[in-house]
């Protein structure tokens, strides 16, 4: 158990908050607010990095470096470092990317537009990796394994950096204070946060009214073109890199843009219906890699189903109407657009403090302050807070396999 005084986790969790036994994996501390979420989390990543699969254990690691290091996660670029050398690994590797071998440099495109705008992704990118020359090309086998672990820790650099996760001390971490307890409402002008959202979840399940599908459209390209229009924190800052990351990036000024810019020529909307998780990514993933496609689908309900029916000090809620907007939200800053979905319902359940923060944590989570964490639902518990990263975790993570998945489906037909 974490006792009182010690330094927790997390940079924005007191320690008093972490009831869990995971002294040592900081991670699983986080999650183990929520024990049915770990479970299948470790079940996935141990699946992923452990087990039977199309890529070396070297390589595993050397991939989730890769990956971590796009978000500038030290937390996990350390952690694989020392895991890559413990499965063997050549240390040459780590002295940077030019010294791993071609056939992983030729992941660099691929990851740093998973990682920042996945809308890019197209059937000539997988092409270009399944039929290079000279003993370079990837199996569809190894490209899929890749795939899935450079999504998976992309979306856990937000998470842990979402959460202010430290890097346990057994890692040579730089020693940090103790995580303070800070009463959740100090200085706080938004005491009525959780009554308005209750008000609102109220007032949408007394409407009823049906919308045409035309007003639902309009609704979701007004809510497109709004999501460009709310700021990440650290807008106009330049982000500086550890040298630590900066070695395995290449392109490190290659970053989010929103789907939407003013003046300019928006992608095509990803229609979820069209290319549906339910219907054809897990579909393709049960033919190709099923152990991990079974595992990703449980990880994506038990993140969106997960609910205590509290919200705040208020008990008894049903609050699937905001875990769904919350989901629809982070989709719809990359692009994608459910047609039975009310977007309007976004703008009456999530207020801008939240909306700054979601879309700090999925696109820029370098960006995440202490003082961005504790700006938003100031009366609610920590814990909900930690299931809020698992959404964003989860629906970032499904958005960027939904568009990588449709360029494989479309290279294979």
């Amino acid at each position: 158990m974490w006792r009182r005084g010690t330094r927790g986790p997390s940079a924005y969790i007191p320690v008093s908050q972490i009831t869990g036994p995971y002294v040592g994996d900081n991670i699983a501390a986080v999650m183990g607010l929520h024990p049915d979420y770990l479970h299948v989390f470790w079940k996935t990543q141990h699946q992923l990095l452990r087990m039977d699969g199309a890529l070396s254990l070297p390589e595993r690691h050397y991939v989730a470096i890769m990956a971590s290091a796009r978000h500038q996660c030290t937390y996990l670029v350390s952690l694989h470092s020392s895991c890559f050398l413990q499965v063997g690994g050549d240390p040459r590797w780590l002295e940077g990317f030019d010294a791993a071998p071609l056939k992983l440099r030729k992941l660099n495109d691929l990851n740093k537009i998973l990682a920042h705008r996945p809308w890019l992704i197209n059937k000539e990118h997988i092409e270009i990796l399944l039929s290079s020359q000279g003993g370079h090309s990837w199996s569809l086998a190894e490209l899929i394994h890749a795939l899935l672990l450079l999504t998976h820790f992309h979306a856990l650099s937000s998470f842990i950096l979402g959460c202010g996760i430290y890097l346990s001390e057994d890692n040579n971490a730089v020693p940090r204070p103790p995580s303070p307890d800070i009463p959740l409402n100090e200085g706080c002008s938004k005491l009525q946060e959780a009554e308005r959202v209750l008000a609102e979840i109220k007032k949408l399940d007394e409407e009823g009214e049906e919308t045409s599908q035309e007003e639902m459209e309009t609704r979701f390209e007004r809510e497109k073109r709004e999501c460009a229009m709310v700021p990440t924190n650290g807008d106009n800052s330049k982000a500086v890199c550890f040298p630590g990351i900066l070695h395995f990036l290449e392109d490190p000024g290659f970053g989010y843009i929103d789907f939407t810019r003013r003046g300019e020529q928006a992608p095509p909307t990803f229609r979820a219906h069209d290319y549906t998780w339910e219907d054809h990514g897990y579909s393709l993933l049960q033919r190709l890699n099923p152990e991990v496609g079974q595992l990703l689908d449980d990880k994506f309900q038990v993140a969106f189903n997960l609910t205590y029916h509290t919200c705040a000090t208020h008990s008894g809620v049903d609050t699937s109407k905001l875990r769904r907007a919350i989901w629809n939200y982070i989709q719809c800053i990359y692009g994608i657009r459910y047609d039975d979905y009310d977007y309007g319902e976004v703008n009456q359940l999530l207020e801008r403090s939240l909306k700054v923060y979601m879309k700090t944590v999925t696109c820029h989570p370098e960006r995440v302050t202490r003082l961005l964490y504790n700006d938003f639902w100031r009366q609610f518990k920590h814990s909900e807070k930690v299931h809020l990263n698992f959404l964003l975790l989860e629906a970032r993570l499904q958005a960027a396999l939904l568009y990588c998945l449709r360029a494989i489906t479309r290279f294979m037909t």
